[in-house]
């Protein structure tokens, strides 16, 4: 399974539901709150070719996107091929 890792903030709604969708499908994920750690928002940044908002969620090396990007993998049966690898 291809590790899944999760740019969030404390506070964040759409990181929450991000969050709880992996939780549900017990998908385990790596998480980095940007809110506390400066220097992962510039990796995160660097890495998501500079978006600044939050959720930002990668499945291996890939850039999913955010929240509804990550419901919109789901709802078309895509979430599972790319955890698969």
């Amino acid at each position: 399974m291809q590790p899944v890792t999760v740019y969030s903030t404390r506070v964040c709604p759409y990181c929450m539901r991000a969050k709880a969708l992996l939780q549900s499908r017990h998908i385990a994920y790596t998480e980095y709150l940007v809110d506390q750690e400066p220097a992962r928002r510039v990796e995160m940044q660097q890495k998501s070719g500079g978006r600044r908002s939050v959720p930002q969620i990668f499945i291996g090396d890939r850039h999913v996107g955010g929240c509804d990007e990550l419901y919109a993998l789901e709802r078309r049966g895509e979430l599972d091929r790319l955890l698969a690898g």
